[in-house]
Protein backbone atom coordinates (compact mmCIF):
# COMPACT_ATOMS: atom_id res chain seq x y z
CA UNK A 1 0.00 0.00 0.00
CA UNK A 2 1.10 3.58 -0.39
CA UNK A 3 1.51 6.10 2.05
CA UNK A 4 -1.72 8.08 1.06
CA UNK A 5 -3.80 5.28 0.03
CA UNK A 6 -3.73 4.38 3.73
CA UNK A 7 -5.27 7.54 4.85
CA UNK A 8 -8.82 5.87 3.52
CA UNK A 9 -11.31 7.46 1.17
CA UNK A 10 -9.04 10.92 1.26
CA UNK A 11 -5.83 8.97 0.72
CA UNK A 12 -7.30 6.85 -2.18
CA UNK A 13 -8.66 9.79 -4.00
CA UNK A 14 -5.44 11.65 -4.56
CA UNK A 15 -3.94 8.88 -5.25
CA UNK A 16 -6.20 7.86 -8.33
CA UNK A 17 -6.35 11.46 -9.70
CA UNK A 18 -2.44 11.35 -9.25
CA UNK A 19 -2.88 8.77 -11.42
CA UNK A 20 -5.38 9.77 -13.81
CA UNK A 21 -2.94 13.07 -14.19
CA UNK A 22 0.44 11.28 -14.57
CA UNK A 23 -0.83 8.76 -17.27
CA UNK A 24 -2.51 11.84 -19.33
CA UNK A 25 -6.05 10.36 -18.90
CA UNK A 26 -6.22 13.74 -18.05
CA UNK A 27 -4.25 15.36 -20.02
CA UNK A 28 -2.34 18.85 -19.16
CA UNK A 29 -4.76 22.18 -19.53
CA UNK A 30 -7.61 19.81 -19.45
CA UNK A 31 -10.49 21.18 -16.95
CA UNK A 32 -11.72 18.26 -14.41
CA UNK A 33 -15.36 17.43 -14.86
CA UNK A 34 -16.14 17.56 -10.95
CA UNK A 35 -19.41 16.05 -11.68
CA UNK A 36 -18.16 13.09 -13.24
CA UNK A 37 -15.23 12.76 -11.05
CA UNK A 38 -17.23 12.13 -7.92
CA UNK A 39 -19.08 9.78 -9.23
CA UNK A 40 -16.43 7.93 -11.07
CA UNK A 41 -14.78 7.75 -7.46
CA UNK A 42 -17.70 7.50 -5.50
CA UNK A 43 -16.67 10.58 -3.16
CA UNK A 44 -18.46 13.56 -1.80
CA UNK A 45 -18.03 16.66 -3.42
CA UNK A 46 -16.18 17.81 -0.44
CA UNK A 47 -14.02 15.05 -0.12
CA UNK A 48 -12.98 15.43 -3.71
CA UNK A 49 -12.11 19.00 -3.40
CA UNK A 50 -9.90 18.47 -0.32
CA UNK A 51 -8.30 15.68 -2.53
CA UNK A 52 -7.44 18.07 -5.48
CA UNK A 53 -6.18 20.68 -2.78
CA UNK A 54 -3.26 17.61 -2.34
CA UNK A 55 -2.22 17.99 -5.79
CA UNK A 56 -2.20 21.96 -6.36
CA UNK A 57 -0.07 22.15 -3.44
CA UNK A 58 2.25 20.33 -5.60
CA UNK A 59 2.00 22.37 -8.22
CA UNK A 60 -0.07 19.50 -10.62
CA UNK A 61 -3.80 21.25 -10.71
CA UNK A 62 -4.93 25.16 -10.29
CA UNK A 63 -8.38 26.10 -10.14
CA UNK A 64 -9.66 29.38 -11.99
CA UNK A 65 -13.22 31.20 -11.99
CA UNK A 66 -15.23 30.77 -14.87
CA UNK A 67 -12.34 27.95 -16.00
CA UNK A 68 -12.59 25.06 -13.04
CA UNK A 69 -10.29 23.18 -11.77
CA UNK A 70 -7.80 21.92 -14.71
CA UNK A 71 -3.88 20.50 -14.76
CA UNK A 72 -1.51 22.66 -14.76
CA UNK A 73 1.82 22.26 -17.71
CA UNK A 74 3.80 19.04 -16.44
CA UNK A 75 6.71 22.16 -16.44
CA UNK A 76 4.99 23.70 -13.42
CA UNK A 77 4.48 20.05 -11.28
CA UNK A 78 6.72 19.67 -8.31
CA UNK A 79 8.71 16.88 -9.44
CA UNK A 80 11.15 16.87 -6.89
CA UNK A 81 7.82 16.32 -4.66
CA UNK A 82 8.00 12.64 -2.71
CA UNK A 83 4.83 11.99 -3.45
CA UNK A 84 5.13 12.84 -6.85
CA UNK A 85 8.27 10.97 -7.52
CA UNK A 86 6.56 8.14 -6.06
CA UNK A 87 3.38 8.41 -8.29
CA UNK A 88 5.68 8.95 -11.38
CA UNK A 89 7.56 5.78 -10.92
CA UNK A 90 4.20 3.74 -9.09
CA UNK A 91 2.54 4.44 -12.36
CA UNK A 92 6.21 3.45 -14.42
CA UNK A 93 5.77 0.57 -12.82
CA UNK A 94 2.51 -0.38 -13.91
CA UNK A 95 2.17 0.67 -17.51
CA UNK A 96 5.94 -0.36 -18.54
CA UNK A 97 8.91 1.57 -17.52
CA UNK A 98 9.52 5.15 -18.64
CA UNK A 99 13.34 4.79 -20.32
CA UNK A 100 13.59 8.54 -19.95
CA UNK A 101 12.27 8.62 -16.16
CA UNK A 102 15.18 5.87 -15.31
CA UNK A 103 18.02 7.88 -17.42
CA UNK A 104 16.83 11.06 -15.89
CA UNK A 105 17.65 9.17 -12.37
CA UNK A 106 20.56 7.79 -13.79
CA UNK A 107 21.79 11.24 -14.23
CA UNK A 108 20.77 12.84 -10.85
CA UNK A 109 22.67 10.04 -9.47
CA UNK A 110 25.82 10.27 -11.15
CA UNK A 111 25.49 14.11 -9.80
CA UNK A 112 24.72 13.62 -5.96
CA UNK A 113 26.18 10.64 -5.18
CA UNK A 114 29.99 10.66 -6.78
CA UNK A 115 29.62 14.07 -4.29
CA UNK A 116 28.31 12.52 -1.27
CA UNK A 117 30.34 9.67 -0.49
CA UNK A 118 33.14 11.90 -0.64
CA UNK A 119 31.79 14.07 2.08
CA UNK A 120 31.10 10.70 3.82
CA UNK A 121 34.93 9.34 3.74
CA UNK A 122 35.45 12.33 5.36
CA UNK A 123 32.90 12.73 7.69
CA UNK A 124 31.72 8.61 8.66
CA UNK A 125 31.00 7.44 12.38
CA UNK A 126 31.30 4.76 13.65
CA UNK A 127 27.73 4.34 13.70
CA UNK A 128 27.60 5.33 10.20
CA UNK A 129 29.99 2.10 9.47
CA UNK A 130 27.87 0.00 11.51
CA UNK A 131 24.98 1.16 9.38
CA UNK A 132 26.56 0.56 6.48
CA UNK A 133 27.92 -2.94 7.22
CA UNK A 134 24.79 -3.92 8.56
CA UNK A 135 22.95 -2.83 5.06
CA UNK A 136 26.37 -4.36 3.27
CA UNK A 137 25.60 -8.02 4.79
CA UNK A 138 22.09 -7.58 4.20
CA UNK A 139 22.39 -7.17 0.04
CA UNK A 140 24.43 -10.13 0.28
CA UNK A 141 21.90 -12.68 1.40
CA UNK A 142 19.73 -14.36 -1.01
CA UNK A 143 16.45 -13.46 0.42
CA UNK A 144 14.31 -12.36 -2.86
CA UNK A 145 14.10 -9.49 -5.15
CA UNK A 146 12.14 -7.52 -2.42
CA UNK A 147 14.97 -7.99 0.04
CA UNK A 148 17.69 -7.15 -2.28
CA UNK A 149 15.70 -3.79 -3.10
CA UNK A 150 15.21 -2.72 0.72
CA UNK A 151 19.05 -3.63 1.85
CA UNK A 152 19.87 -1.76 -0.95
CA UNK A 153 18.08 1.22 -0.31
CA UNK A 154 19.01 0.76 3.19
CA UNK A 155 22.83 1.45 1.89
CA UNK A 156 22.58 4.54 -0.08
CA UNK A 157 20.30 6.08 2.66
CA UNK A 158 23.15 5.52 4.97
CA UNK A 159 25.71 6.69 2.83
CA UNK A 160 23.39 9.85 2.90
CA UNK A 161 23.17 9.97 6.31
CA UNK A 162 27.29 10.06 6.54
CA UNK A 163 27.83 12.76 4.93
CA UNK A 164 26.17 14.86 7.56
CA UNK A 165 24.57 17.27 6.03
CA UNK A 166 20.83 17.68 6.22
CA UNK A 167 19.94 19.07 2.44
CA UNK A 168 21.91 15.96 1.07
CA UNK A 169 20.18 13.47 3.71
CA UNK A 170 16.95 14.91 2.07
CA UNK A 171 18.07 14.12 -1.58
CA UNK A 172 17.07 10.52 -0.32
CA UNK A 173 13.64 11.10 -1.24
CA UNK A 174 14.95 11.77 -5.03
CA UNK A 175 17.06 8.69 -5.28
CA UNK A 176 14.79 5.84 -3.23
CA UNK A 177 11.75 5.85 -5.83
CA UNK A 178 13.37 5.42 -8.65
CA UNK A 179 16.08 3.07 -7.56
CA UNK A 180 12.92 0.84 -5.47
CA UNK A 181 11.53 0.46 -9.02
CA UNK A 182 15.49 -0.25 -10.93
CA UNK A 183 16.58 -2.66 -7.81
CA UNK A 184 13.19 -4.37 -8.57
CA UNK A 185 13.76 -4.73 -12.38
CA UNK A 186 17.66 -6.07 -12.10
CA UNK A 187 16.97 -8.30 -8.95
CA UNK A 188 14.47 -9.63 -10.41
CA UNK A 189 16.28 -10.27 -13.84
CA UNK A 190 18.50 -13.18 -14.04
CA UNK A 191 22.46 -13.17 -14.60
CA UNK A 192 22.85 -9.88 -13.17
CA UNK A 193 26.08 -8.84 -11.58
CA UNK A 194 26.73 -9.50 -8.13
CA UNK A 195 26.03 -6.40 -6.00
CA UNK A 196 28.28 -6.83 -3.00
CA UNK A 197 31.40 -6.16 -4.55
CA UNK A 198 30.99 -2.93 -5.79
CA UNK A 199 29.50 -1.88 -2.58
CA UNK A 200 31.78 -3.21 -0.43
CA UNK A 201 34.22 -1.20 -2.26
CA UNK A 202 32.54 2.17 -1.69
CA UNK A 203 32.27 0.87 2.16
CA UNK A 204 35.67 0.30 2.47
CA UNK A 205 37.20 3.66 1.24
CA UNK A 206 34.42 5.27 3.50
CA UNK A 207 36.28 3.52 6.14
CA UNK A 208 39.63 4.06 4.78
CA UNK A 209 38.43 8.11 4.74
CA UNK A 210 39.70 8.40 1.19
CA UNK A 211 37.69 10.56 -0.24
CA UNK A 212 38.96 9.72 -4.03
CA UNK A 213 39.07 6.13 -3.52
CA UNK A 214 35.37 6.41 -2.51
CA UNK A 215 34.20 8.94 -5.79
CA UNK A 216 36.08 6.24 -7.52
CA UNK A 217 34.52 3.19 -6.12
CA UNK A 218 30.56 5.22 -6.65
CA UNK A 219 31.31 6.05 -10.60
CA UNK A 220 32.26 1.68 -10.78
CA UNK A 221 28.86 1.18 -8.83
CA UNK A 222 27.12 3.36 -10.90
CA UNK A 223 28.07 2.13 -14.02
CA UNK A 224 27.54 -1.28 -12.93
CA UNK A 225 24.05 -0.20 -12.42
CA UNK A 226 23.43 1.20 -15.91
CA UNK A 227 24.93 -2.01 -17.28
CA UNK A 228 22.84 -4.38 -15.54
CA UNK A 229 19.51 -2.03 -16.39
CA UNK A 230 21.23 -2.22 -20.35
CA UNK A 231 20.87 -6.21 -19.98
CA UNK A 232 17.38 -6.14 -19.19
CA UNK A 233 16.70 -3.30 -21.95
CA UNK A 234 18.68 -6.08 -24.53
CA UNK A 235 16.71 -8.90 -23.51
CA UNK A 236 13.18 -7.37 -23.58
CA UNK A 237 13.39 -5.70 -27.48
CA UNK A 238 12.46 -7.55 -30.40
CA UNK A 239 14.36 -9.80 -32.29
CA UNK A 240 14.89 -9.65 -36.35
CA UNK A 241 14.67 -11.94 -38.89
CA UNK A 242 18.36 -12.85 -38.54
CA UNK A 243 17.94 -13.09 -34.60
CA UNK A 244 19.82 -10.29 -33.92
CA UNK A 245 17.58 -7.53 -30.96
CA UNK A 246 16.57 -4.07 -32.77
CA UNK A 247 16.40 -1.16 -31.43
CA UNK A 248 12.85 0.52 -32.03
CA UNK A 249 14.28 2.41 -34.53
CA UNK A 250 14.94 -0.65 -36.64
CA UNK A 251 19.04 -0.69 -36.15
CA UNK A 252 20.38 -3.93 -34.56
CA UNK A 253 22.23 -3.61 -31.05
Amino acid sequence: MTPYARRGVHGQTVEALARRVLSGQIPEGATLDMAALQTELDVSLTALRESLKVLAAKGMVDARQKRGTFVRPRSDWNLLDADVLRWQFAESSGTGVDPALLRNLGEVRGIIEPAAVRLAAQRRTGTDLEALEAALTAIGQEAGANHAVQADLAFHRALLAATHNELLERMEMVIESGLALRDQLVHSAPHSEDPVPSHRAVLDAVRDRDPDAAERAMRALLDQATRDLDKISSSDAPEGADGSTEQKDGQAQ
